[in-house]
C-alpha cells in the first residue's frame, strides 16, 4: 500500500515518503503548511490513490473531542420516556456515534482526516492521546469497548494557529508542506490549466512570485489563490503583454485574486506611487 501522488494531485518526493512512513509505522501524519497549500486535498488524494473510503472530520473552535467518539443524547431520552417511549429502554438509541467511532468500526481501512485541528482548544489533541495511540475507547452509558477492526490511516491538518502538545507531536509523523518552487507549480498549474500558454505562464507566475516575496506583506498568496488567478486570466482572455502592461503599475491585473487584506493592496499602492514619482 503505497502512495505515489495521483493524475490530480502533484506530490513531492518529501511528501510521498511522508505518506508511506506513517502508513508504515501506523501513525496519524500531521501535516502543517501555509493555509491553500493543499493539506486537505492530501487525504482526499490519498484516500482516491488507496482506494479507500475517507472519513472526514472538520474541527471549530467549538469543537470537543468527545464528539469525535460519541455523544450520549440525553435530553432526547428523557423526552422520550416522558412520551413512553419503548426506545427508552435501550441507552444505544440515544448514542451518535462520532467519526472516531466510524472509522473504528470500518470494514475495511479508511482513511480518516482531522482538519484543522489547531481550531479547537489547546487541549483537544491531548483528549485523543489515548485513543489515536491504542485505537480504542470505552462507551460508558454501554459499558462497551470500541476496538479499530481495522486501524485507519489518520491524516491530521494544522495551519500552525498554535502549538500543539509534546505528547500529541511524539504519536505522530510530521510533515511541513513547504511552498512549492517554481517548476513544482508549472506542473501544478498543468493539472488544472492543462495547455496554457507559455508566455502567460512564464509573465504571470513571475509577477505572483514577484508578489509572494515582497516585504511588508502580511498574507502572502497561497498555491490555491494562484489558481484562482490564472483562472481569472483565462476567462478575461488577458495576454502576457496584458500582464506586463499592468505589472508597470505594481498592481497586477484582477489583484483581487491575490491580495486578501487591505494593508496589502495600500501597500502596492504605495509601490506604485513611487514608482511613477520616482519616473518623473
Amino acid at each position: 500500500m503505497k502512495f505515489q501522488g495521483t493524475p490530480e494531485y502533484v506530490a513531492t518526493d518529501d511528501l510521498t515518503i511522508a505518506v508511506n512512513a506513517a502508513v508504515t509505522l501506523e501513525r496519524p501524519l500531521l501535516v502543517k503548511g501555509e493555509p491553500g497549500t493543499g493539506k486537505t486535498e492530501l487525504a482526499r488524494q490519498v484516500s482516491q490513490s488507496l482506494g479507500l473510503q475517507m472519513i472526514e472530520w472538520n474541527i471549530k473552535s467549538t469543537t470537543r473531542a468527545q464528539q469525535g467518539l460519541y455523544e450520549y443524547d440525553a435530553v432526547s431520552r428523557l423526552r422520550d420516556s416522558q412520551l413512553g417511549d419503548e426506545r427508552v429502554h435501550d441507552v444505544a438509541n440515544y448514542i451518535r456515534k462520532g467519526k472516531l467511532w466510524q472509522a473504528f468500526e470500518a470494514d475495511e481501512k479508511v482513511v480518516l482526516l482531522i482538519d484543522e485541528i489547531d481550531k479547537a482548544d489547546i487541549e483537544f489533541p491531548n483528549d485523543l492521546l489515548q485513543e489515536l495511540d491504542k485505537m480504542e475507547f470505552f462507551v460508558y452509558e454501554t459499558g462497551e469497548t470500541i476496538k479499530a477492526q481495522h486501524r485507519p490511516i489518520v491524516i491530521i491538518t494544522s495551519n500552525n494557529e498554535k502549538e500543539l502538545p509534546d505528547a500529541f507531536l511524539r504519536r505522530c509523523f510530521f510533515h511541513y508542506i513547504r511552498f512549492p518552487e517554481i517548476d513544482t507549480l508549472r506542473k501544478i498549474v498543468e493539472v488544472h490549466h492543462p495547455g496554457i500558454k507559455e508566455a502567460l505562464l512564464t509573465t504571470a507566475l513571475t509577477q505572483f512570485y514577484e508578489v509572494r516575496e515582497q516585504t511588508g506583506l502580511k498574507k502572502k498568496p497561497s498555491t490555491s489563490e494562484v489558481l484562482d488567478w490564472l483562472k481569472l486570466l483565462l476567462a478575461e482572455d488577458l495576454t502576457a503583454e496584458d500582464l506586463k502592461t499592468s505589472g508597470q503599475n505594481a498592481l497586477p491585473r484582477l489583484h483581487g485574486a491575490l491580495l486578501k487584506n487591505e494593508q496589502d493592496v495600500h501597500l502596492f499602492e504605495r509601490l506604485a506611487f513611487l514608482a511613477r514619482s520616482g519616473g518623473r
